[in-house]
């Protein structure tokens, strides 16, 4: 098996394990948040992180993956960011309606493309952004439903959407700068990650739901939710990691209206949530999209490779090696969305 092949082996389990985890803690999620009560999602996403990194340095004295030490302040700024974006989103969905917390997960993707063309001068081909716009009008159609405006909630949406679009950007950038794996990336982030979280999620989670963590009464069956979603999660994290490493951000952001769409389906069929023709539409018009998008993205994958192929061919003229010296090399976690007294219950729920 060639390279090549290696690769997209490898970006296809990446994309599967992404998707079978992040499906299977939302079911564990809306079971744990909607129906036993506890509203506490930004301090279950802190649990989740230091669960992580807990398997995660196991796995390493298990000598199961190499640490690599790095830049401790890129590190740090990425985890903390990270944590952050996290709590935006969370703050994001309190403080707005079903339809504008919507719309605000749909406006990643653009504000990550617009920053990538900005600030790394990536070019996306019309052919791509055609195939994206044509998932985003059937997500919308699916999902978005009442949009109320408020000054504090679109402001809490922007600053949600730049940091989340910066942490995923910063997610791919540091693997190929650093040369070093989604797990050492993600084991030496999340101490950085669920420390801003610990901290921050016990206040943030009593500030929207008027209700105490320390409280709370676990009972066992809560407690075996909490633990089954927490084992999960670590399966979330690496492959949320992984896929931004192997593909790119925007490629993620797919990926995660994907799973948008696979969640209505099981709910409906699994829960017997309200369905209507505008999610089946929306569905639809979303699938379309995504077809297209891998598409265009594996034609423009296969010409790069037969353009790198037919340079590679070519005699090599010689060259002053001064003139090449320093060519250099060109950043998330899905959040759990919470339901407190008085939220929309149809809210849908992110690990």
């Amino acid at each position: 098996m060639g390279e090549g092949e290696r690769f997209q082996l490898g970006t296809v389990g990446a994309l599967t394990l992404s998707v079978v985890s992040s499906v299977s803690i939302v079911i564990c999620n809306k079971a744990l948040i909607s129906s036993l009560g506890f509203n506490f999602a930004t301090t279950l996403t802190s649990w989740h992180l230091l669960v992580t990194f807990c398997s995660l340095h196991v796995a390493l004295r298990l000598k199961l993956f190499e640490h690599k030490p790095f830049d401790r302040k890129a590190i740090m700024g990425f985890g903390v960011l990270n944590g952050i974006s996290i709590g935006l989103l969370n703050l994001s969905l309190g403080f707005n309606s079903v339809g504008f917390y919507q719309m605000t997960k749909l406006a990643i993707i653009p504000c990550t493309v617009l920053l990538e063309t900005i600030f790394l001068a990536k070019r996306f081909s019309r052919s791509i952004q055609l195939s994206l716009l044509i998932l985003l009008l059937g997500v919308g159609i699916a999902t978005i439903t009442d949009v109320q405006l408020n000054a504090l909630g679109s402001i809490l949406s922007l600053l949600a959407i730049v940091t989340t679009c910066v942490a995923q950007i910063m997610t791919n950038t540091i693997q190929k700068k650093f040369k070093v794996s989604s797990t050492q990336l993600l084991y030496q982030s999340c101490p950085y990650q669920s420390g801003t979280l610990l901290i921050t999620g016990p206040f943030l989670d009593r500030f929207l739901t008027n209700q105490n963590v320390f409280a709370f009464n676990y009972t066992t069956q809560v407690l075996v939710f909490i633990i089954l979603s927490c084992l999960i999660s670590v399966s979330v994290n690496f492959s949320t990691f992984l896929v931004i490493g192997k593909t790119s951000p925007v490629t993620y952001q797919v990926l995660g209206h994907l799973k948008t769409c696979l969640v209505l389906a099981f709910g409906y069929i699994l829960l017997h949530d309200p369905f209507n023709w505008r999610n089946i539409l929306g569905i639809m018009i979303a699938l379309v999209g995504m077809i297209l998008y891998s598409y265009f993205c594996t034609l423009e994958s296969q010409k790069k490779g037969n353009e790198a192929a037919l340079q590679s061919s070519q005699p090599k003229e010689e060259s002053d090696p001064l003139i090449n010296v320093g060519n250099g090399s060109e950043v998330v976690i899905d959040t759990i969305a919470q339901r407190s007294p008085g939220w929309d219950s149809n809210k849908d729920l992110h690990a």
